[in-house]
Parts: structure tokens; sequence; C-alpha cells
């Protein structure tokens, strides 16, 4: 039993011990300059995710009317949205379609510029 307890023992230590001996050292010198982007700015900053297309509604209503349909490869204008962003108003560019699709699929596109 005595054995058994040093083995599970020394396998404890082993296992804690091993990472830290392998671990490679850090490298503690930081870049010398990051090269920030020329305009952090882009033209169409809302994007559809999780589709490849949405239905354009008459109204903020998934049982109202449908007026066309926003593909992911169309670019679209937003207008405006509802307060918590279930819908928002759009127009497509391709076709012209203006109406509401759900905020579910469609969301702001977020840049990190770096200055």
């Amino acid at each position: 039993m005595r054995l058994s307890r040093i083995a599970a023992a020394a396998a404890v230590t082993a296992a804690i011990a091993l990472p830290a001996v392998t671990a490679p050292a850090a490298n503690a010198a930081a870049p010398a300059t990051v090269a920030a982007s020329a305009s952090c700015h882009k033209a169409d900053p809302y994007k559809i995710h999780h589709a490849s297309a949405v239905t354009i509604r008459s109204k903020k209503s998934s049982k109202s009317a449908a007026l066309g349909v926003l593909y992911k490869s169309h670019k679209f204008t937003v207008h405006k949205t509802t307060k918590y962003g279930e819908w928002v108003y759009i127009t497509d560019k391709k076709t012209g379609v203006k109406g509401w699709v759900s905020g579910t699929y469609v969301y702001p596109t977020v840049y990190t510029c770096l200055h």
C-alpha cells in the first residue's frame, strides 16, 4: 500500500513539474512596430451571418409579406434598426428592394483599428 502511495505521489509531482521544465521561454521583447491600416472605416459595416440568404419583409414580422431575398453576396444599406436589433430596415443595392430583415442574421462588422 505504501509503495503505491509513493508511486502516485511521484507521478503527480512529475506531471506538475514536467510542463515547467519543457515549456519554452517566453519572448519578453515587444514587437518593434505594428503596421496600422490606412483606413479603419469600411463602406459596408453590416454583413449577413449564419445564413446564405434572408427574406426581406414588408413589416417587422416574420408573418408579413415577403418582398424579396437578400443574399449573402449582395451589398445593402442599413437605414434603421429596432431598439434591440430584432429587425433591420435595409435596401438591397443589387435589386433595389427595401424592407425589413431579421436582426438575427444581420450584424455590424466590427474592426479593430491600431493607431
